[in-house]
């Protein structure tokens, strides 16, 4: 059985879907939707509620990327460290009991999030991913 370990920090949700990736309206800058665990929830969990609940996509939490290394060495990271989990999109269309509304939801090629300056392990996952 392998168990998964409750998040610290904050948790990124990379929704990926046909070369686009989801980014959100966050106080006037678009974004990776992004927010807190709750207590003893696992990384990819949280990305998957935080998804729904912003959103109203649902997706799955797939894979946590690996986090920057913290001052500890190259194989650590904080406790407190963000994370970011890449999801695949289980619903084409979205919920109506989403937080944000449409015009506060939008889909980008990979290559714009990438300009558009996105953190860099989520950069470095795009740029392996791009469709040619």
């Amino acid at each position: 059985m392998i168990s998964e370990q409750a998040a610290g920090g904050v948790v990124d949700a990379v929704v990926v879907y046909d070369g686009q990736v989801l980014l959100v309206d966050a106080a006037g800058d678009w974004r990776l939707p992004s927010g807190t665990p709750e207590p003893a929830e696992s990384a990819t969990a949280t990305a998957a509620r935080l998804v729904y609940e912003l959103t109203g996509y649902l997706v799955d939490g797939s894979s946590v990327l690996r986090p920057a290394p913290d001052a500890a060495g190259p194989d650590t990271a904080a406790p407190d460290a963000r994370s970011f989990v890449v999801c695949q999109l289980l619903s084409e269309s979205p919920s109506a009991e989403a937080r944000f509304g449409p015009e506060q939801v939008r889909w980008v090629p990979f290559t714009e999030a990438i300009d558009a300056g996105v953190p860099g392990p989520v950069r470095v996952y795009l740029e392996g991913h791009t469709p040619v």
